[in-house]
């Protein structure tokens, strides 16, 4: 079977952080999202004058269009390729749905951060989820975009080359690691980073590893942008020091890079 990412875009991966793939799933999925997304909010694609907020998030989706979009052939061989056969389960959920309008308000959304893996003391609390070395929970982290996104329509903005920094940052935390906010109070002191954004039309999908900062912003354009970012859960922690002829994963060797070579 053919592979989905090249020699050089997993070179690209490990050092920068993140993959963009157009056409990872159909735009005919994506318009199909669109419209089940409108319904819910109960505003409408042709009357910007009810787009009041700044973001809406919409619940966890399971329906067909969402699951499809995120099991297509070509980005399973591709999760295959970064976190490794066997080590990562397969999106059930689209996991919850961003959705942005132009607006002259700023979201209270946009700091720098990384996303957690796992639960921490409290399960309920968001802020208390954790990160750690082993990027517990998480194999990747996913942008996929419902809609055309270009630089002026709320893009993510994503650090290069940030995951190297994170994985130094959380080596001497071990196991327990570092909650969200306590991760996020530490960025200011990393080195800085030169910025990308997340744009494409929609049914691109960039995949990112784990350990990536990356941050929202302000809508500025004319149509509302749908994105989803759902983990690649992981079905084992990333092994960070093996002996025994392991092979790494290009999420692992990125791992290991930041650790050793930063």
């Amino acid at each position: 079977m053919q592979e989905c990412l090249s020699p050089e875009q997993i070179h690209e991966f490990i050092e920068k952080g993140f993959v963009c793939i157009p056409n990872a799933f159909p735009a005919e999925l994506a318009t199909e999202v669109r419209k089940i997304l409108w319904n819910e909010t109960g505003l409408a694609p042709d009357d910007p004058s009810g787009w009041k907020e700044p973001v809406i998030r919409l619940g966890y989706y399971t329906e067909q269009p969402f699951v499809a979009a995120a099991n297509t052939p070509l980005l399973m061989r591709a999760y295959d390729q970064l976190v490794g056969k066997d080590k990562w389960a397969p999106c059930k959920s689209m996991g919850s749905m961003v959705l942005r309008f132009p607006s002259d308000e700023m979201p209270v959304d946009t700091g720098w951060h990384v996303d957690a893996g796992f639960a921490g003391d409290d399960p309920l609390d968001f802020m208390s989820a954790r990160i750690n070395v082993y990027s517990k929970g998480r194999g990747l982290l996913m942008l996929f975009l419902f809609s055309d996104v270009s630089n002026s329509d709320a893009p993510t903005r994503i650090r290069i080359g940030s995951h190297l920094d994170i994985a130094k940052a959380l080596l001497p935390f071990g196991e327990h690691g570092l909650n969200f906010m306590e991760l996020a109070e530490l960025l200011a002191g990393l080195p800085e980073r030169e910025e990308a954004l997340a744009t494409g039309k929609a049914g691109t999908v960039y995949l990112c590893h784990p350990f990536l900062v990356h941050a929202a912003q302000c809508h500025h354009g004319k149509e509302p942008r749908f994105l989803a970012q759902p983990p690649l859960l992981s079905a084992k922690d990333m092994v960070i020091e093996d002996s025994n002829g392991y092979s790494y994963s290009p999420v692992e060797i990125a791992i290991r890079k930041g650790i050793y070579t930063t």
